[in-house]
Order: structure tokens, then sequence, then C-alpha cells
């Protein structure tokens, strides 16, 4: 009986000593802590990251997010909607690091510019982008596609007595041209808060975060910041060249400051895909 409870002591040490080293072999999470961050409304919050940033999403519809243009390394950030609940903000650079923020909203006393760096703050470098694009060269295409008279139809979105549509789209050599056309027929003038571009996931699974990449322009014409009442505006939106990935639209989204006439157009890859190339300068 002895040797028998002797067994049974070793077998259960065994096994409990096989069990620790099972568990001492699983993959261990370590916690990235976020940083807390507080954005308004009426001013842009900047900050500068060590490395070109690669990736950016955020959990909220309720803040703006985009590069600064021209620059690969400086996120600029605000509210899209005054008072918004907390949200967070993910970023991934260049080397590979991930960054996590969570997003209050303080219209008082926002923080503005902020740098993510090993060196002091006044030796941060300015990461450009390595595009070659000749402004000039942009800026007479976009009349060009503003002129043409090709045209594309379907995408279109008319409430509040405001008609919103794209009716061209263009390219010539790495350059793409929206043309856009907004129309007023109330009495009251539309102030334009934002007209941006976005590629968007086309199903969104409730409560989580979409990724969502917008797309900076390079170039406006006509960039009117109100329309009038009983009047319209033609804009040409000149954008890095770009196609849409399986899953996934275009959002042309356009808010009035301080009302609530928002409209958007959902634009599908096969429709860019259908553009107009401009003639040679």
């Amino acid at each position: 009986m002895k040797n028998f409870n002797l067994w049974m002591m070793g077998y259960v040490l065994l096994i409990t000593i096989s069990a620790f080293a099972q568990q001492s072999t699983k993959n261990r999470l370590s916690k990235i802590e976020a940083d807390s961050l507080l954005i308004a409304y009426s001013k842009t919050t900047n900050i500068v990251f060590p490395f070109a940033i690669k990736s950016v999403d955020k959990g909220s519809q309720d803040i703006l997010v985009q590069k600064a243009k021209g620059l690969e390394n400086i996120l600029q950030i605000k509210a899209a909607q005054k008072g918004f609940f907390q949200t967070n903000l993910t970023v991934v650079t260049a080397d590979g690091k991930l960054y996590s923020f969570i997003l209050n909203y303080d219209e008082q006393s926002p923080q503005l510019n902020l740098t993510l760096n090993k060196s002091k703050p006044k030796e941060q470098e300015i990461y450009f982008s390595e595009e070659n694009i000749n402004d000039q060269d942009v800026e007479e295409y976009s009349k060009l596609a503003y002129y043409d008279k090709k045209k594309v139809y379907g995408e279109r979105e008319s409430k509040y007595d405001i008609a919103f549509a794209l009716n061209g789209i263009f390219i010539r050599d790495d350059v793409m041209y929206y043309r856009i056309n907004v129309t007023n027929t109330s009495k009251i003038n539309y102030d334009i808060d934002q007209l941006r571009f976005y590629i968007r996931d086309t199903k969104k699974v409730k409560r989580t975060a979409s990724q969502e990449i917008e797309i900076t322009p390079l170039y406006v014409l006509n960039n009117e910041p109100k329309i009038e009442g009983e009047a319209e505006n033609t804009f040409v939106f000149a954008l890095p060249k770009f196609t849409i990935p399986e899953k996934k639209y275009l959002a042309i989204q356009l808010m009035e400051k301080n009302g609530g006439r928002h409209l958007e157009l959902k634009v599908k890859n096969t429709k860019l895909v259908k553009v107009t190339v401009l003639p040679k300068l």
C-alpha cells in the first residue's frame, strides 16, 4: 500500500510538471498602453511620427483623420462631431510599430502639436511623399477635365434641395480628375464644411471599427467654400491614381458647416475604370 501511495504521488507530480511546462510554452499577450489625446471641432491636432505612416484606423465616424498633404509622417486629426463619445485611433508606421490613442473631446484646451520620437522634438525629421507630380500640369489638366463634354451617369444624390453629382472621371499619367457638381435650389446658402474622398468597406460589422482610407486631393479647381442659394458650382478634384479593392467602394462625402444637409456618393470600381483619358498638353 505504501508503495502504491508513493507511485500515485510521483504520477501526480509528473502530470503537474508536464501541465506547467505546456502552459509556459503558450504565447503571452503583452498589453500596449494607449495614449490619451484631446481633440476639438474647430482646431486641428498635428502628430509627427518618427517614420512614415502606413495605416490608420479610427474607431468612429465622429473624427476626421488625414496625412498632411505631401508629407508621410504627419497625421492631422479633428472632431467631425461636437461632443462625440470617447473613441480610439490606431496608427501603424513604416518601422512596424503600432500606436494606440484614446480620443476625447475638448473644445477649449485640445492638444495641438505633438511629436512621437526618440530624439528631441526639434530634431524630428519630415518625410515628403516621393510622388513626382508637376503642380502646373495638374492645374492645366484640371481645366481640361472641367470643360470636357464626356460625362458619367448614375452617381448622384439629391435631398434637402441640394443635388450632389459626380459627372466626370478623367485620367492623365498618375493623376485622376473627378468632376463634381453641387447645385443648391434652396434659398439658403450652403456652407461647405468638408468635401472628402474615402475608400471604405462595403460591409461593416456592427460595433466594430471599419478600415477607412482617406485620399487627399493634390489640387482642387473652383474650390469654393460656399454654394449660394439658387446657385451651383462645379469642382474638379485631382487625386493620386488608384483603383478599389474587392468589397470596398469610394465614398465622396459632402457635409454642411453648422448644418445637417449632408450627402454622400458611393462609387464602385466598375465605374472608376471607365475613365476618360485626357489629351496630352
